[in-house]
């Protein structure tokens, strides 16, 4: 048995035939929630999110070109900054 990260009385059995705790569902859940707050991270501080961006093109539009991660970041910028114009910020 061995102690997760120092806490008092949480271990993880060793066993033979017991599951990895990385590729059980708990992991598969906590890969899930990892990927929820790093694309809320990503929005949340206005970075484009290119994964996500590609997955949508592929179910959504997929006759359609997808640009490369490189064209994708430089048409967010664009976007985000080529305003011309009066702005307030």
């Amino acid at each position: 048995m061995r102690t997760i990260f120092g806490a008092k009385g949480a271990t993880l059995s060793s066993r033979a035939g017991s599951a990895d705790p990385v590729t059980d569902a708990s992991g598969q859940r906590l890969s899930a929630v990892t990927r929820t707050v790093r694309r809320a991270y990503l929005q949340l501080f206005g970075i484009p999110d290119y994964e996500r961006y590609a997955e949508h093109m592929a179910s959504h539009h997929p006759d359609e070109p997808q640009p490369s991660r490189r064209e994708f970041c430089a048409r967010a910028i664009d976007r985000k900054y080529g305003h011309i114009g009066p702005r307030c910020c």
